[in-house]
């Protein structure tokens, strides 16, 4: 079973640089993304089918979590979940394994630096969100989309992170609602509860006001995904959204916006609910 492999990753994505990035900064990374756990993961799971793989992971992790309203789906139904994105992976994980167990398979767009994790593989539809996409990534795509199989996508791109002190998606991006117009698929909202640390959005804000536009926090989600251990987190599925409905917002950005909204009415359902008790 190939590991992961900061060397390796730096030497394909980025090869001008690797032969000059310092031998320090490259253990760091390794520290950074838990390499050595995450490789240790693999060697214990590897063998698994891709849902008990990531069952185990949460075992291992510590993680548990409850999905709500995906009993009121038609297991048989054609559908594009598009979710929040509080944890940049690990939402991904918990949201594979539900569907898997609900529909008998699923798919999940994800960033192709997800295909190291082999054991996944066959649940991802990859995307190169640094350079072009290639033929093997377009034709899973398209494949994904002409099959009656789910796919879940979290149309934000990138994590949640904090603005003015509420943590939320970045805008949702028009895509997912053509891909699921062109597909015949009706859209189901997401809400996946759940915060990083106050350190990942410090620097993320840092970041974005000093103006570097390299994803900096990025490398630090692993960590925060070790750092999850212990909790538990619910997540809330809505109703699909009819085409008609989205048809009535306007454009197509609308139209993301719109679901955008279902989603994080979930998020204020949620809030009710603990504030009753």
């Amino acid at each position: 079973m190939p590991k992961i492999d900061v060397d390796a990753v730096l030497a394909a994505k980025a090869p001008r640089i690797a032969r000059w990035v310092p031998g320090f900064v490259i253990r760091w990374l390794k520290r950074t993304i838990h390499q050595d756990e995450i490789n240790y993961i693999l060697d214990e799971y590897s063998a698994l089918p891709p849902q008990q793989f990531i069952q185990a992971c949460f075992k291992f992790w510590g993680v548990t979590y409850s999905v709500e309203g995906l009993e009121n789906l038609d297991p048989k139904g054609r559908y594009l979940f598009a979710s929040n994105h509080p944890f940049g992976g690990m939402d991904g994980m918990m949201l594979a394994d539900e569907l898997v167990g609900y529909f008998g398979d699923a798919r999940v767009i994800v960033n192709d630096l997800l295909m190291h994790v082999e054991p996944l593989r066959p649940l991802w539809i990859p995307v190169n969100k640094h350079g072009s996409q290639c033929g093997e990534y377009l034709r899973r795509f398209d494949e994904a989309f002409a099959s009656d199989c789910p796919i879940l996508t979290f149309p934000a791109g990138l994590c949640s992170r904090r603005r003015q002190g509420v943590v939320s998606d970045l805008p949702w991006r028009s895509n997912f609602v053509k891909r699921a117009a062109a597909s015949g698929r009706r859209i189901v909202p997401v809400f996946v509860e759940g915060e990083l640390s106050d350190f990942f959005y410090r620097l993320s804000n840092f970041r974005t006001k000093i103006g570097i536009r390299f994803n900096i926090e990025m490398l630090y989600l692993p960590d925060e995904m070790f750092s999850q251990k212990g909790k538990h987190f619910r997540i809330l599925v809505g109703e699909p959204v009819s085409t008609d409905e989205l048809v009535e917002c306007g454009s197509w950005q609308q139209r993301a916006d719109y679901v955008r909204e279902k989603a994080y009415s979930l998020e204020k359902k949620l809030r009710a609910e603990a504030k009753h008790g």
